[in-house]
C-alpha cells in the first residue's frame, strides 16, 4: 500500500508585498535550479547520461567508478585492522596494492612464529622476517626439532632401518646424519630472526625458544653434533655477536625471554644492555641448563641493575641467597612472578649451598605481598627437594616430571602441608621405565598423599597426572572435595587402576561408574586422556614450562 501524504508548500518570503515580487521570483529561480541539479544526480545513479550522447555519457560514468583497488592505503590499512592474520593474507591476493599495505607496521606489532626446525621453513621465515624484522614491536620465536631420534621416523629416511647384521649401526649413522641437518638447519633459522632485527630499535618484547636438545646421561646430544657442524665456532660466534648487538641497540626493550636456546646467551650477554634499558626492564627469562660447570647466566651484580623487574624466570641453582637480598632492596620494585626450573643437570655440576634459606623467602613475601612462584623440577630426588621446598616460598605452581627417579609420596603431602594457601596448579609426570607397574604414592599410608592435597589445597584448579597410580575411589574423592573449582583435571587412562572389590561386581561397569561419579564431582563432562600424545604437557614439558612461564609472568 502507499500512502500520499500532501505537504503544503513553503510561502515565499515578502509574497503579500509589491516590494517583495522580486524576492519571490529570485527565489523560485533558485528553487527550480536546484531541482535540476537533484534531478541530474538521480539520473547519474541510474546510469543516464545527463547531456550530450549516451556514449559521451557512459564513459564519463565509468570514468567516475572507483573500485577496490584504487582505494586509498589508509583504507586498506584500516580495514586489515579489523582482520585476523590469515584473512589479511587472504585479503591482500586481491591486488598488489592490497599486498603491498598487508606489511603496513602498524598491522604487525606482534609477531609470534612456532617453527619446524625444517629446511622447508627458512624461505617462508627469511621472506616474513625480512618484511617485519625491522619494525615488530614483540616478537616471539619458538623452534621445535621433529622427534628425529624416533626409530625411522625422521623424514626423508624412507622407513624403518633394518636391524638384523649391521643394523645398529647402519641405524646410528643415518640418526647422525638426521641429526646433525637439524642443528644445521638450526643455527641458519636463528641467524636468519637475529639478522633482521639487529637494527629495530622499536623492539619491546623479544622471546626465543629452542627445545631441540636431547639430553642422556653421558651429556647433551646436541651439543656434540654441535661441534661437528660448527667445528671452528664461527657461526655459534655470530649468533652470540649478534645477540649482544640487539640488546646494545636496543632503546625499548622491557621483556627478555630466552630459553633452552644452545649457545645464544653467555655469562657476558647482559653486559651489552645499556642502564637505561636494564633500569627499565619488567621481565628477565634465561633458562639455559647446558651452561657447564659453576658459570651462570647472570649474576647479583647485574641484578641491581634491573630495578623496575616485575617477574623473573631463572635455573634454580642460579637463584642465590644474595640475589633474593638484592630483590629485597628498597631501590627495587617488589617482584610478583618468580619462575624456577630445578635441573638434575644443574643440580649435579652446580650447588645447592647458596640458595635462599626460609628467612630470605620470608623477607621476599613482606616486600611484595603478590609475589607468586612457579617451579618446575626435572628429575630431582627426594632429599634435594627436601631441601628445596622452603616453608616460606610462596608455592602457587608446581611441575615434576622424572624419568629417572619418582617423585614420593611424602613429598606431595609436605607440598599440601606447606602451601596449602597458594598452590593452584599440580603436575604429576613420570616417564620411568618399571615393569613392576606404576609407584602408587599411597603404599603403606592411612591417606592418599592426592586426596589430601586436593583436600588441604582449597584454591586447586588444576591437577595433571601420568605414570603414577590413582586408585579410581580416590579419583572420585577429589573430584567431589574441588567440585567446579577444579577446572582441569588430566589423568591418563593407564594410571587408573581399580579395587577388585569394584573389578568383582558384575551389575556395575567400573570405567562407565568412574566417569559418571567424576563427572558429577566436577559438575562437567569428564573423561580420562586416551592418547597422551595429544597434550604438550606430557609430551613435551619443556615447552609446556615456557609457555606457562610466559602466561604466569605475563598475568600480573
Amino acid at each position: 500500500m502507499l500512502l500520499f501524504l500532501s505537504v503544503p508548500q513553503p510561502r515565499p518570503p515578502g509574497a503579500r508585498t509589491r516590494a517583495g515580487a522580486a524576492r519571490v521570483a529570485r527565489w523560485q529561480r533558485l528553487r527550480l535550479q536546484q531541482l535540476r541539479r537533484l534531478r541530474g544526480l538521480l539520473r547519474g545513479l541510474r546510469g543516464r547520461p545527463r547531456t550530450g550522447s549516451r556514449r559521451r555519457g557512459r564513459m564519463a560514468l565509468c570514468g567516475q567508478a572507483a573500485g577496490a583497488a584504487s582505494l586509498p592505503s589508509e583504507l586498506i590499512v584500516h580495514i586489515f585492522s579489523f582482520l585476523s592474520a590469515s584473512d589479511r593474507l587472504r585479503a591482500s591476493a586481491s591486488c598488489s596494492h592490497w599486498r603491498e599495505c598487508l606489511f603496513y607496521p602498524a598491522l604487525w606489532p606482534q609477531l609470534r612464529i612456532c617453527l619446524r626446525v625444517s629446511p622447508s621453513e627458512q624461505p617462508r621465515l627469511e621472506f616474513l622476517m625480512r618484511k617485519c624484522g625491522w619494525f615488530v614491536r614483540e616478537l616471539r620465536v619458538e623452534f621445535a626439532a621433529e622427534n628425529y631420534l624416533s626409530g625411522g621416523g625422521g623424514p626423508g629416511d624412507g622407513g624403518r632401518v633394518d636391524t638384523g647384521t649391521g643394523g645398529e649401526e647402519v641405524e646410528a649413522l643415518q640418526l647422525s646424519t638426521r641429526w646433525l641437518e637439524v642443528l644445521r638447519t638450526y643455527l641458519e633459522l636463528v641467524l636468519c630472526v637475529l639478522v633482521s632485527i639487529r637494527n629495530n630499535r622499536n623492539l619491546q618484547k623479544f622471546s626465543l625458544f629452542g627445545d631441540i636438545s636431547v639430553l642422556q646421561q653421558q651429556g647433551s646430544l646436541s651439543n656434540t653434533y654441535l661441534s661437528k657442524v660448527d667445528p671452528d665456532g664461527k657461526k655459534i660466534k655470530q649468533i652470540q655477536q649478534l645477540f649482544e648487538e640487539i640488546l646494545s641497540n636496543s632503546r625499548q626493550l622491557k621483556w627478555l625471554s630466552c630459553g633452552f636456546m644452545l649457545e645464544i646467551v653467555t655469562p657476558t650477554s647482559l653486559s651489552s644492555l645499556s642502564n637505561s634499558i636494564a633500569n627499565t626492564m619488567e621481565h628477565l627469562s634465561l633458562l639455559d641448563n647446558n651452561i657447564p660447570g659453576n658459570s651462570t647466566l647472570i649474576t647479583a651484580v647485574e641484578l641491581e641493575q634491573f630495578m623496575n623487574l616485575r617477574s623473573l624466570a631463572l635455573d634454580f641453582c642460579d637463584f642465590t641467597a644474595e640475589m633474593a637480598r638484592v630483590l629485597t632492596d628498597n631501590n627495587h620494585v617488589p617482584l610478583q612472578r618468580l619462575s624456577l626450573l630445578v635441573h638434575n643437570v644443574s643440580v649435579m655440576h652446580k650447588s645447592l649451598d647458596n640458595m635462599p634459606n626460609d628467612e630470605h623467602w620470608k623477607a621476599l613475601s613482606r616486600k611484595s605481598t603478590n609475589l607468586r612462584v612457579y617451579i618446575m623440577a626435572f628429575d630431582i630426588k627426594s632429599e634435594d627437594m627436601l631441601k628445596i621446598l622452603k616453608p616460606s616460598i610462596p608455592l602457587e605452581r608446581i611441575h615434576f616430571d622424572s624419568y629417572i627417579t619418582c617423585v614420593s609420596g611424602a613429598i606431595v603431602d609436605l607440598i599440601s602441608r606447606q602451601y596449602d594457601k597458594f598452590l593452584t596448579h599440580f603436575i604429576l609426570m613420570n616417564d620411568v621405565i618399571d615393569t613392576s607397574g606404576f609407584p602408587d604414592l599411597s603404599d603403606n599410608r592411612n591417606e592418599d598423599p592426592l586426596v589430601l592435597l586436593a583436600w588441604r589445597c582449597t584454591k586447586l584448579s588444576l591437577l595433571a597426572i601420568h605414570g603414577y597410580t590413582v586408585w579410581a575411589h580416590n579419583l572420585i574423592a577429589i573430584a567431589r572435595l574441588r567440585g567446579c573449582d577444579l577446572k582441569v583435571l588430566e589423568v591418563t587412562e593407564e594410571s587408573i587402576d581399580f579395587d577388585q572389590g569394584e573389578l568383582a561386581d558384575q551389575d556395575v561397569d567400573p570405567v562407565h561408574n568412574l566417569i559418571e561419579q567424576v563427572s558429577l564431582g566436577l559438575g562437567q563432562p569428564w573423561h580420562a586422556i586416551m592418547d597422551i600424545e595429544s597434550l604438550s604437557v606430557f609430551t613435551e614439558p619443556n615447552r609446556h614450562f615456557y609457555r606457562e612461564m610466559q602466561s604466569f609472568s605475563e598475568d600480573i
